[in-house]
C-alpha cells in the first residue's frame, strides 16, 4: 500500500465510487478508496436502485438530471456495460388536491430548469401502466427519465474508470484510526498500513458514526430498516413487449416498478424501526435484517386495492436493508464542520439516485473551492450541534413515515421539536406564537389571534394572510417587538482583527467604533460565499452578525482564514444571546422611555450604529438597523436576563401600542425594500453584481475572490436579481419557480410574499438581464396557470431610506 495520497475515500458504496471517480475526472488521480469488505457490500448492494428526475427542489433536480446523463454514458459504454432500464417512465399519484398543487410548483420549477414534466389525467396513467386501479386518482405526474440500474454494475463501472484514471482502490481494509497532523494532513491507518493524505472523504453509509468516532465526530445521521418484497410471474406482464411505468404513491406510501416479469413493491410503513442504533456487527456485510412483514400489515389492503394483481400472486423474496438517514432527511455532502481537509458523503438516502450529483458536487467543491450550483441544502454545516442521535432517529422516523409527502410551503413537522429555544419561547407562545424552526431554533412565524385558530398549509394564500397583515399594520402605526432567537452572532478581539476582517470581505468595513457595515464574502470564483454585519466596538471588540443558519459555515470561513501565529480570537455568542428587534414610527420613543441614560434622538444615536445601553438593569448592545424599512433598533441580550429585558420593554410598551410581530410580516417588509437573505436570494450561483449589491463592492482594495469577480465583471452578468409584482390575488409564488418570457426559461424565483404596505404581490428572483429593466412584463407559473409578473424597480418602499433615516 502506497504511503501518501492526494485523497483517501473511505467507503466503497455508490457513494464513495462517484466521490473517486469525478475527483479523477477534476485531475486528482493520486486518489485512493478504503473498503472494509467488497465493494457495495453496504446499503450499495441491496438498493431497489430507481433513478427518478423528479424531485422537490432546484439542486436535486439539477443533481438527479446529470446523474440520469452519467449512467447512461455508462451503460452505453461496451466495456463495461450496465443493465440500465432507462426511460421506462413513471408516475406519481395523486388523489387530493394539494397533491395536485404540489406537482404543478414542481413543474414549473423544473422548467425554469429547462426539465420538463407532464400531467396525466387518470384514464392516460392507466393507460400507460395497465396494473393500476385508479379509483380516487385525480391525475399523475409523468416523468419520461425515470428507470431503474443495476447498482453492483453501476460501481464496478465506476471503479474500473477510476483505476483507469490512476486512482487505486484496496478492499477488506478497513480504516482503524484516523489522526490528524500539525500540518492539516491525515493519518489514515489500516491492518495493511498507514497512508498519509492531504483530504479524506468519509463516505461509509450505515457505518458513518463508526469511523466518525475515530476523529471525534457524531453524524447526525442513522439508518432506517427499510423493506420491499418481488413477487412472483405477473401473467400481464409476462404478456407485454414493453415495462410497465414505475408508480410512487404519497398516500399510501409505497413504490412499485418492474423486476423481470414481477413487481418490486416497497413500502414505507408506519410502524417503522431504525437499525444500528446500539452499535452494528462487525460482519453484517452483505447481510439483511430480519423479515417483519407484519409491519408492512396495515398498509398492504389499500396498495392491493391500487395494484390488483397483487392479490393473485405469491411474493418471491423480501428484502430488508438499513438506508442511512441524515435529521433533516437530506444528505451531509461537503466540508466537514470544525475540522480542515474532512469531507462527507453520508447519509445518502437516495444514494443511487443522485449519487453521479452528489460525486460531481464534492469532487468540484475540493479541487476548486466551490461548485457550479448552490449547494447549501446539502452542506454538512447546515445542521449543527442539537441535531445529536436521539434528534436524529425522531426525525428521521418521521421524514421515513412522509418519505413520498412533500413539505407544504411553511410546513414545520412537529418530532423532535423543540430542539432550541430562548427563555421567551413558553411566553411567546402563551401570546399565540405560531413557531417555525431556524437551525433547529424555535422561532415565531406569526401570531395566532385566537387559541382556537389552526394555521393551514398550501399554494394558495392561506387563513394567516390577513394575520400578518394585521402584524405589518400595527407595527406601521406605532411600535412592534420581534424575537429572533439563533441569529448567529460572534465577538472577534485580538491584534489585527478588524484589518484581518477588512481583508478578506469585497465591502468597507468601517474604522470608527460603533459604525455597522454591511459586508459580503466571496467564493474564489467571486461569487457570493457569505454576508455579515461587522461593527468595531469600543475598545478591541468587534461585532460580528449573521444568519442563523450561517453558524458554522462563517465560523469554518474566518477560522480557516485566521492568520499563523495570531491571537484572534472568535467567541461564538450564538447559542447564549438573543435578538430582540423593535421597529415602528415610536420604537425611539419606547426605548427613551426604558432606557433613559441613553439618547435616543436622530442625531445622538442615528442609523447604522451601535451603543450599549441598558433596557431598565439589563446590559444590551443596540444597533440601529432596519430590515424593515421602519424606524428599527436590534437588541443583543444575554439569554439570561432575556425575559428581564423583555418584561421592561412590553410594560413600557403599553402606553405606546407595542404589538408583536413574526417572520412572515418581517419577510413581506424586506421584500418591498429589495433586501435579500443568505443562502434564499443570496447564494454561491451569483457574483454581487449580479445580485444588486454593487455599492458593497470596493474594487480598489484586495480581497478573496476579487480576480474571479473581475473576470466576470468583464464578461457581463450571467442574471440579474429584481423584484416582480405577481399579478395575482389568488397565490403567491413559491422559491424555485421559473420565470418565462414568450414561454421560454429566463430565471427563477428565489424568496415570494405579499408585500402588505404596497399591496402587492412580490417576488425576487434571477432573470436574463435583456429582461431585469423595470417595467418589463414576463411570466411566472402559479399551480398550473400562467401569469402575468412586471418588473419591478427593486426598492418599492421609501427607496430613499428616509424613514430609518428619521428624515421622512
Amino acid at each position: 500500500m502506497q504511503s501518501h495520497a492526494r485523497v483517501v475515500v473511505i467507503g466503497g458504496g455508490v457513494g464513495g465510487l462517484s466521490a473517486l471517480y469525478h475527483l479523477c475526472q477534476e485531475g486528482w488521480t493520486d486518489a485512493v478508496l478504503l473498503e472494509r469488505n467488497e465493494l457495495t457490500s453496504g446499503t450499495t448492494w441491496h438498493s431497489a436502485a430507481q433513478c427518478p428526475s423528479v424531485a422537490f427542489n432546484q439542486l436535486l433536480l439539477l443533481l438527479r438530471d446529470y446523474t440520469i446523463k452519467l449512467y447512461k454514458e455508462l451503460a452505453d459504454d461496451p466495456a463495461y456495460p450496465i443493465n440500465y432500464h432507462h426511460a421506462t417512465g413513471g408516475m406519481r399519484l395523486l388523489t387530493n388536491p394539494k397533491h395536485v398543487d404540489e406537482v404543478h410548483h414542481i413543474i414549473s420549477v423544473a422548467r425554469g430548469l429547462g426539465i420538463d414534466f407532464d400531467l396525466l389525467d387518470a384514464a392516460e396513467a392507466q393507460r400507460r401502466n395497465p396494473l393500476l386501479n385508479i379509483d380516487g386518482v385525480l391525475a399523475a405526474l409523468w416523468d419520461e427519465q425515470d428507470g431503474d440500474i443495476d447498482p453492483a454494475q453501476l460501481c464496478q463501472a465506476l471503479a474500473a474508470r477510476s483505476r483507469k484514471m490512476g486512482a487505486t482502490i484496496h478492499r477488506n481494509t478497513p480504516v482503524t484510526a484516523l489522526k490528524q497532523l500539525p500540518g492539516d494532513e491525515w493519518q489514515v491507518t489500516t491492518p495493511q498500513g498507514k497512508i498519509t493524505a492531504e483530504h479524506i472523504v468519509i463516505a461509509a453509509g450505515y457505518r458513518a458514526n463508526e469511523v466518525g468516532a475515530l476523529m471525534g465526530v457524531e453524524y447526525p445521521v442513522i439508518a432506517m430498516e427499510h423493506m420491499y418484497f418481488v413477487t412472483e410471474d405477473i401473467p400481464e406482464l409476462a404478456e407485454r413487449p414493453t415495462r410497465v411505468p414505475m408508480v410512487r404513491c404519497p398516500r399510501h406510501t409505497f413504490y412499485m416498478r418492474q423486476e423481470k416479469k414481477g413487481l418490486l413493491v416497497g413500502i414505507y410503513e408506519h410502524d417503522c424501526k431504525t437499525f444500528g442504533m446500539d452499535g452494528i456487527d462487525p460482519d453484517f456485510v452483505n447481510a439483511l435484517c430480519p423479515d417483519d412483514l407484519d409491519r408492512l400489515l396495515p398498509k398492504m389492503d389499500p396498495i392491493f386495492e391500487r395494484l390488483p394483481c397483487l392479490q393473485e400472486v405469491g411474493i418471491k423474496s423480501v428484502v430488508n436493508g438499513p438506508i442511512a438517514y441524515a435529521s433533516d432527511a437530506g444528505p451531509l455532502v461537503g466540508k466537514q464542520p470544525g475540522l480542515r481537509n474532512c469531507w462527507s458523503m453520508n447519509g445518502l438516502r437516495v444514494g443511487i439516485g443522485e449519487g453521479g450529483g452528489y460525486g460531481k458536487m464534492l469532487a468540484q467543491m475540493m479541487v476548486h473551492g466551490e461548485t457550479e450550483w448552490d449547494s447549501w441544502q446539502l452542506d454538512p454545516r447546515r445542521i449543527t450541534r442539537f441535531a445529536n442521535t436521539e434528534f436524529t432517529a425522531l426525525k428521521s422516523i418521521e421524514d421515513y413515515q412522509h418519505e413520498f409527502r412533500w413539505h407544504l410551503p411553511h410546513e414545520h413537522r412537529p418530532a423532535g421539536r423543540p430542539a432550541k429555544s430562548s427563555p421567551l419561547y413558553p411566553v411567546l407562545k402563551a401570546k399565540g406564537a405560531e413557531f417555525g424552526v431556524v437551525n433547529g431554533w424555535e422561532r415565531t412565524e406569526f401570531y395566532k389571534p385566537n387559541a382556537d385558530f389552526e394555521p393551514t398549509h398550501g399554494y394558495t394564500f392561506q387563513n394567516w394572510h390577513d394575520v400578518v397583515g394585521a402584524e405589518v399594520e400595527a407595527l406601521r402605526k406605532h411600535v412592534g417587538l420581534a424575537e429572533l432567537s439563533g441569529f448567529n452572532h460572534y465577538r472577534i478581539s485580538g491584534t489585527g482583527a478588524l484589518d484581518w476582517l477588512n481583508g478578506l470581505t469585497c465591502s468597507k468595513v468601517s474604522t470608527k467604533p460603533g459604525r455597522a457595515s454591511l459586508c459580503y464574502f466571496l467564493t474564489p470564483k467571486g461569487n457570493i460565499a457569505g454576508e455579515a454585519t461587522i461593527v468595531p466596538l469600543p475598545g478591541r471588540d468587534i461585532f460580528y452578525g449573521s444568519a442563523a443558519a450561517a453558524e458554522y459555515h462563517d465560523m469554518d470561513w474566518l477560522t480557516e482564514r485566521l492568520p499563523k501565529g495570531s491571537d484572534i480570537r472568535i467567541e461564538s455568542r450564538t447559542n447564549t444571546h438573543t435578538m430582540m428587534v423593535i421597529a415602528g414610527p415610536k420604537t425611539r420613543d419606547l426605548l427613551a422611555a426604558v432606557s433613559p441614560r441613553t439618547r435616543w434622538g436622530q442625531s445622538d444615536f442615528p442609523w447604522l450604529t451601535t451603543q450599549r445601553v441598558l433596557v431598565g438593569h439589563v446590559e444590551a448592545l443596540a444597533i440601529a438597523i432596519s430590515y424593515s424599512g421602519e424606524q428599527a433598533f436590534e437588541l443583543h441580550i444575554p439569554n439570561t436576563q432575556l425575559y428581564a429585558a423583555y418584561e421592561v420593554l412590553t410594560k413600557a410598551g403599553e402606553a405606546f401600542g407595542l404589538s408583536h410581530f413574526g417572520m412572515f410580516a418581517i419577510d413581506s417588509m424586506r421584500l418591498e425594500k429589495g433586501y435579500g437573505h443568505w443562502k434564499g436570494d443570496f447564494v454561491t450561483e451569483f457574483n454581487p453584481v449580479e445580485a444588486g449589491l454593487h455599492r458593497f463592492v470596493d474594487m480598489t482594495k484586495e480581497f478573496p475572490g476579487k480576480s474571479g469577480l473581475q473576470a466576470q465583471v468583464n464578461v457581463g452578468n450571467r442574471k440579474e436579481r429584481v423584484v416582480l409584482e405577481v399579478l395575482s390575488n389568488k397565490a403567491p409564488a413559491q422559491p424555485g419557480e421559473g420565470v418565462f418570457a414568450d414561454g421560454a426559461s429566463i430565471g427563477s424565483i428565489t424568496s415570494a410574499a405579499w408585500g402588505y404596505r404596497t399591496g402587492k404581490n412580490l417576488a425576487m428572483a434571477y432573470i436574463d438581464p435583456n429582461h431585469s429593466e423595470p417595467g418589463t412584463e414576463v411570466e411566472v407559473l402559479l399551480i398550473g396557470d400562467t401569469v402575468r409578473a412586471t418588473v419591478c424597480p427593486l426598492c418599492l418602499f421609501d427607496p430613499e431610506n428616509a424613514l430609518p433615516r428619521g428624515i421622512a
